[in-house]
């Protein structure tokens, strides 16, 4: 394969581009002008990527107990390796985007890459409770590095329907991940290989990077901001204190019993996000390069996305929290079953993924309201079938309600994600990936420590099974709010 060595972008002419039909490689002078373009090799490539971050986010839940007994960790460390991950990869995404911009995303993306094997491994050879949460935080800083990057490119090396196309693979592989983070971390805590038991769920990161690793250099096409910024030190500062504000406390604090320390910090936080709204809005009127640029957040279709995307993503974070502790913990399922019972939301939110583009291209935004709406009957199904077959209930009696939440699901993730990205200019493509990424992990982040919160209090005085079925009904307002958020988006898309 060749590559042009004056040329900013590496391309790879004999590789097809999605939805162009291959042709002859240019001549070198026509080399030099051309834009990056992102091959369909390329795509898989960084999509890779971003599914090593989004599994690790996930598959840890099925993975807690069996980590409790040979850790001896207790409920508050659990959830702090947990948090730990979250947390970092939520403060720094927006920073690593910008150093994509600056130092060019294909670096980046590699340094991620390796810094995620790195850690990943640490995880896995993690010989007590602390040294876990460690590791974890630090595997949610590499992460950081790594997933703007794969936005940034698709934003940066494909244009018109390629582009379409590429971001709709990029919002199906981010809820699947999810699911399947599930799914994968109960088959591999179950199969115990080489007697590795929870570990693996880690150390499986590893081959996988190496592959990205070796395949990265050769079909991602280099690129970077033409007018690279400098890195905004006092809003990154208030970023992430804003966040781990936010976050830790609700993470941590009912574990914790709710010590001084956690009210202070939620007292912190509003006054933390205020500082940092104003400290972006006085910089980009000065001239400067904010972190965030408010102007960003003015786009029709980046405000009205972001506004959806978090009810959305609280709700599918608890959603898949408190799954995971339900089934292990009340009805007594292992992790290999906890896991399989996901499957069917799997399936159904993939082929739903499959099918948005073409609903999208026929009905525009009534696909997310349609979704939405798909989801709460979902939803009222699992209720259902928790209250009337509890506690003999077994994978196939979910099947129907998981399929149908999961379907729903699948109509609104990977739209959302499309629209928010749809306008955001290509010179901020890294800072519009990050604030995207930011805005979905804290989102997650939050519906794991405020749903499952709510779910864990009610579990412990009303049972299991009641308070399952009233944290399931409460999930509906995040339902209605996206229903609601989803009128306001733009008509048609780009």
């Amino acid at each position: 394969m060749q590559k042009s060595p004056t040329s900013r972008a590496e391309v790879l002419p004999r590789v097809t581009r999605i939805g162009v039909p291959a042709r002859q490689a240019p001549s070198p002078s026509a080399a030099k002008a051309a834009a990056p373009t992102l091959s369909t090799l390329g795509l898989f490539t960084v999509l890779i990527g971003a599914a090593l971050p989004m599994v690790d986010s996930f598959i840890v839940n099925v993975a807690l107990p069996t980590i409790d007994r040979d850790l001896d960790a207790g409920p508050a460390v659990l959830e702090m390796v947990v948090a730990g991950y979250g947390v970092a990869y939520a403060v720094l995404l927006v920073l690593g985007g910008r150093l994509g911009d600056m130092f060019g995303r294909r670096n980046l993306f590699l340094w991620g890459l390796a810094a995620f094997a790195v850690t990943s491994l640490a995880c896995g050879l993690a010989p007590n409770a602390w040294t876990l949460v460690a590791t974890r935080v630090a595997q949610g800083a590499s992460s950081a590095m790594l997933l703007p990057q794969v936005l940034a490119t698709i934003q940066s090396a494909t244009s018109g329907s390629s582009r379409g196309k590429a971001v709709s693979y990029y919002g199906a592989t981010a809820g699947l991940a999810s699911v399947v983070g599930q799914l994968l971390g109960g088959l591999l805590v179950s199969a115990d290989i080489a007697g590795t038991g929870w570990r693996a769920i880690f150390l499986v990161n590893v081959p996988v990077a190496a592959l990205a690793l070796v395949l990265a250099p050769r079909v991602v096409p280099a690129t970077r901001s033409a007018h690279p910024a400098r890195i905004d030190r006092a809003g990154t500062v208030l970023l992430g204190v804003t966040l781990i504000t936010l976050l830790l406390p609700l993470t941590e604090g009912r574990a914790a019993g709710w010590p001084v320390w956690s009210w202070a910090l939620l007292a912190v936080s509003p006054f933390a996000a205020t500082g940092f709204v104003v400290v972006e809005r006085r910089g980009e009127r000065a001239g400067g390069t904010p972190l965030l640029p408010p102007s960003l957040v003015r786009i029709h279709s980046v405000r009205s996305g972001l506004m959806l995307l978090v009810p959305f993503c609280v709700g599918f974070g608890g959603f898949m929290f408190v799954l995971a502790v339900a089934m292990q913990d009340g009805l007594r399922f292992g992790p290999m079953a906890a896991g399989a019972a996901l499957a069917p939301l799997c399936v159904a939110f993939f082929v739903s993924s499959l099918l948005g583009p073409r609903a999208v291209a026929r009905f525009g935004r009534r696909t997310v309201t349609a979704g939405s709406l798909t989801q709460g009957v979902g939803l009222l199904i699992l209720t259902g079938t928790f209250l009337w077959g509890w506690p003999h209930l077994s994978i196939w009696a979910l099947a129907p309600g998981m399929a149908v939440a999961g379907f729903g699901q699948g109509l609104v993730m990977p739209v959302v994600i499309r629209i928010v990205l749809s306008e955001v200019p290509p010179q901020q493509a890294g800072v519009g990936g990050g604030a995207m990424a930011t805005t979905q992990q804290s989102s997650l982040a939050l519906g794991v420590a405020t749903v499952g919160t709510l779910f864990l209090t009610l579990s412990s005085s009303v049972g299991i099974k009641d308070a399952l079925a009233w944290t399931l009904l409460a999930e509906l307002l995040t339902v209605a709010a996206t229903i609601t958020l989803s009128l306001r988006l733009p008509r048609r898309l780009l």
